[in-house]
């Protein structure tokens, strides 16, 4: 035996209601009734968290992603700043101008290559990835 229930909807959700029911031609009750059954069966609630728990993993591996690529960029960068330190020798003062001068027209030249590098779409850790594995998987060669 069925109970009769009487309630009010918006009139976006009847209108939407109604043109559901009339494409897949089923009574607009068939769905009303469907809807509050899946929402309120116990499985729904495992469902959502499954759907969760799906969404979190791939968040996860995106973020231990990221945590990869920045510290690669980071020890690159190191790096790159402590050969340059070590092997760069102190100017006299009366090569600093044309030095300074030197190294405006290197950094522009510096950012133009950026831009095009990241036009591209290639990043630093993909390539040091192409670099890296064909070097681990070639047999070493005793001496």
């Amino acid at each position: 035996m069925r109970s009769k229930h009487t309630f009010r909807l918006p009139p976006d959700l009847a209108g939407k209601l109604a043109d559901f029911a009339d494409r897949k031609r089923v009574p607009q009750a068939l769905i009303v009734e469907t809807a509050l059954a899946s929402f309120l069966s116990p499985d729904n609630s495992e469902r959502m968290e499954a759907a969760l728990g799906r969404r979190l993993d791939r968040l996860t591996r995106q973020v231990e992603r990221l945590e990869r690529h920045i510290t690669i960029s980071n020890e690159a960068l190191a790096l790159f700043v402590r050969f340059w330190l070590t092997a760069t020798p102190p100017l006299p003062d009366t090569a600093q101008p044309a030095a300074q001068t030197k190294g405006r027209e290197r950094y522009e030249s510096f950012v133009e290559a950026l831009g095009r590098r990241l036009a591209r779409g290639q990043t630093l850790a993909q390539e040091i990835s192409l670099d890296v594995e064909p070097a681990q998987a070639s047999p070493k060669r005793s001496p």
